[in-house]
């Protein structure tokens, strides 16, 4: 328990992923891992600040929270730290018109975005949308640049839905910049802007925060990157060689949300 005491002491916010910590998605609307609805809810009831920070980029942000909240989570939108609204900013920001490589579901987050004469490739999770065509589509975009800009919502190299395992935008993002002598721009975890601009809503310094999340890279190196805590749980991709990853280490394993959340009520803030 010293230990745990030690690790988690000083918390006042929490980060918390959510495709494989709070649910595992899926074609029926996907599934809450146990004991996660009621471990948000006493999260919520403690007085520590929480932010949802998330790599989704299949659903716009207003559905995610519709599914979410049809599974019995207490959560809003404006509680949600994205990649498409932020992509959107950067691209209104720098002038860029995207080409986009995107999930249908995630369309409408850039209704109001000019993708005329596209001078960038904007690519996230696009699911059954990584046809050969459109792969191929979106390297002639850029090899027609004379100074290629390649966004990325997320890397991620897998997740996990109720069915199993499925690949990520990753590999995807890596084939592109491969193809086209490219270094992608990623806005998401484990970006340490995505990491800042959630520490920034919720009114805390990095820590002072904690991350929970499922990926080893994504959600801990990232967060642990940016001078916060993290902790990895055993639901999800988690798989048990990550315990035993060459570059990152958790600042601690649990077997699931509800027993980060019983830790951080014990010993977080004091």
């Amino acid at each position: 328990m010293a230990a745990w005491a030690e690790r988690l002491a000083g918390v006042r916010g929490v980060l918390l992923d959510i495709s494989g910590v709070l649910y595992d998605s899926g074609a029926d609307g996907g599934t809450p891992i146990a004991g996660s609805v009621e471990a948000v809810a006493r999260l919520k009831q403690s007085g520590l600040k929480v932010r949802f920070c998330t790599n989704e980029s299949q659903k716009s942000r207003a559905e995610l929270v519709a599914v979410l909240r049809r599974l019995g989570f207490d959560i809003s939108e404006g509680e949600v730290t994205a990649p498409a609204p932020a992509t959107c900013q950067i691209l209104k920001e720098r002038g860029l018109r995207p080409h986009l490589l995107i999930h249908d579901g995630v369309r409408s987050e850039f209704d109001h975005i000019d993708t005329s004469n596209p001078n960038c490739v904007v690519i996230a999770d696009a699911g059954e949308g990584f046809s050969y065509q459109n792969m191929n589509k979106a390297f002639q975009v850029l090899m027609e640049l004379e100074t290629p800009v390649l966004i990325s919502l997320g890397k991620g190299r897998y997740y996990k839905e109720t069915s199993g395992l499925m690949l990520d935008v990753g590999a995807y993002m890596k084939a592109l910049e491969y193809a086209c002598g490219v270094e992608a721009e990623v806005v998401g975890k484990p970006s340490p802007e995505f990491f800042n601009s959630a520490l920034q809503a919720m009114g805390v310094e990095a820590h002072q925060a904690i991350m929970i999340g499922d990926d080893i890279v994504g959600d801990v190196g990232g967060a642990q990157r940016c001078g916060m805590r993290a902790l990895q749980v055993r639901t999800g991709k988690f798989r048990p060689s990550d315990e035993h990853h060459a570059e990152v280490k958790a600042d601690g394993y649990v077997d699931n949300l509800a027993q980060a959340v019983e830790l951080l009520l014990q010993h977080a803030d004091k």
